[in-house]
């Protein structure tokens, strides 16, 4: 904290700087709000995610101020799924996608938040947020900060100091990342099933290609906690899969990996502290377009922010209101994603729903465009 008799009192705190979250500084600090954002990484640095974010998201990001139409990225038209015994359909995808790492998105957009005058603190833990009169007192590994509103963007796994939401779902799910040097199509995303999993497949900036999966917990538990004795034993069962495994370049020595995940909609305000981004909901990969919904979510709430801090609504109205639009953004994807986790990563089942898409590919199609939003404006 600054060394003066009275603390800055920040507009906004931000705890946890992904893509939510700085997202979120950066449309803050461009309406002139103070904001403070904690991360306890130093970037740039990789991210457990499946590295592709639908078109619907393209416009906004320029507007925040990220060239993206200068730095040569893949965009993905078609989608390919297998079944656990590599059978495979293909479709269009009508709105598309384009890949892009975390380590080169995150890094750019803190570069533009903190050319906006955010106030970001890297490689820094916040402990623990405590209500005093009409502000929060942040404690953190750099001493205590002041703000008026705190934003939880922290991702998948809940600080200590939250209370979990879901106690009984958690460990559930696993996610790994790598990336690999493939011949697979730029414009195509793969998505492969295995045994209470699948794993996605698609280029992203750059040389290299994003290979992203999930899985049960309870999958790593019988292969001995070793993920690669349980690639070997349970995923190389899909014929496609092995053979991305035994025949590309990995580039990353160890797997990136991130345990205890709950794929299911959390709160958007829990103990006086708004969240966004897979704080608020992670969803399967499958069919969640994560990404393109944590940065709807900062639109979301930065608007109602700025609404609150011009005294335009009450705090009571902001809760409200962000709580009614992600409801309405977001919780048909949500249920789709409980359904589809259902049907998928099953040995018949899987098999069963992909023959008849192939028969049915207007349903494909349907399917697809339920998982991808309208345009960010």
């Amino acid at each position: 904290m600054p060394n003066n008799l009275e603390p800055i009192v920040y507009d906004c705190a931000i705890i946890g700087g992904g893509l939510a979250g700085l997202c979120l500084s950066i449309q803050l600090a461009k309406a002139d709000k103070k904001v403070i954002l904690f991360e306890k990484n130093s970037y740039p640095f990789h991210k457990v995610c499946g590295e592709y974010i639908s078109m619907e998201s393209w416009n906004f990001l320029e507007k925040l101020g990220l060239p993206l139409s200068q730095m040569n990225l893949p965009k993905i038209n078609k989608l390919r799924v297998s079944a656990l015994n590599g059978y495979m359909i293909e479709s269009k995808l009508d709105l598309g996608g384009f890949g892009i790492s975390r380590y080169s998105l995150d890094h750019e957009l803190s570069k533009l938040a903190l050319n906006y005058g955010v106030n970001i603190l890297q490689g820094t833990n916040v402990t623990g947020v405590d209500e005093v009169d009409n502000f929060a007192i942040l404690k953190s590994t750099l001493g205590q900060y002041h703000a008026r509103i705190v934003c939880g963007s922290y991702g998948k796994l809940t600080p200590s100091f939250i209370s979990d939401p879901n106690p009984k779902s958690k460990g559930m799910y696993i996610a790994v990342k790598y990336h690999i040097k493939s011949t697979l199509e730029i414009d195509v995303i793969e998505l492969h099933n295995f045994k209470d999993g699948y794993c996605g497949v698609s280029k992203i900036d750059g040389d290299n290609y994003c290979l992203c999966y999930i899985t049960t917990t309870k999958n790593l538990n019988e292969s001995g906690n070793d993920i690669k004795e349980m690639e070997r034993s349970i995923l190389y069962k899909n014929p496609i899969l092995k053979k991305y495994f035994t025949e590309s370049e990995f580039i990353f020595q160890k797997p990136l990996a991130i345990s205890k995940i709950a794929l299911n909609k959390k709160f958007t305000h829990q103990q006086n502290i708004f969240m966004l981004g897979d704080a608020a909901g992670a969803i399967a990969p499958l069919c969640g377009n994560g990404m393109s919904m944590a940065i709807r979510a900062s639109k979301l709430l930065s608007e109602n922010l700025v609404l609150y801090f011009d005294n335009k609504i009450s705090k009571e109205r902001l809760t409200k209101n962000y709580e009614q639009q992600w409801n309405k953004n977001f919780s048909l994807r949500i249920q789709i994603a409980f359904f589809l986790q259902k049907l998928f990563g099953k040995k018949y089942s899987t098999l069963f729903v992909l023959k008849i898409l192939r028969v049915f590919p207007k349903l494909f199609t349907r399917v697809i465009s339920l998982t991808h939003g309208s345009e960010i404006v």
